[in-house]
């Protein structure tokens, strides 16, 4: 169902049909979220193990879990944040792979549909590793892309 075929949906606060407007209110979460559970975003095999003994020396809470964002800098316009944390935050997106909760909000939701995350290690390091079909460039180091 779409917002804008409920009756009054977008009928503005205090308007002759405000039933209409809690309705739409009430309804958002929902079709948010739904949107954001059908969010592709894949975690390979590697790095879902390396998340997992991340969240097992973090102490395995059951709230706890990945967090990955999409930050405004480096050389090339944003970057991207993985880290372990306790709990969701109130607006992010809570999505489950491989059995482990990936927390996700909604300004770097935008830029990590169809992402891969992948955990590498090679003669330069270790790390995590994305492959973002969004991207149209990066910087020569590549800690950093650009849409």
């Amino acid at each position: 169902m779409r917002i804008h075929d409920l009756p009054g949906a977008l009928t503005p606060f205090g308007g002759s049909n405000s039933f209409g407007f809690r309705l739409f209110a009430q309804l958002l979460p929902r079709i948010w979220k739904s949107r954001m559970d059908s969010m592709e975003l894949t975690l390979t095999p590697q790095a879902a193990s390396k998340v997992k003994g991340f969240l097992s020396e973090f102490g395995e809470s059951p709230d706890a879990g990945l967090r990955v964002s999409v930050l405004p800098g480096g050389c090339s316009g944003f970057q991207y944040g993985v880290d372990i944390d306790e709990a969701p935050e109130g607006d992010d997106e809570i999505l489950e792979r491989s059995g482990i909760r990936i927390f996700v909000d909604p300004f770097s939701a935008q830029y990590l549909e169809g992402i891969e995350i992948d955990y590498v290690t090679s003669m330069m390091g270790s790390g995590f590793s994305f492959r973002n079909p969004q991207a149209t460039g990066g910087c020569g180091c590549g800690s950093s892309f650009t849409v």
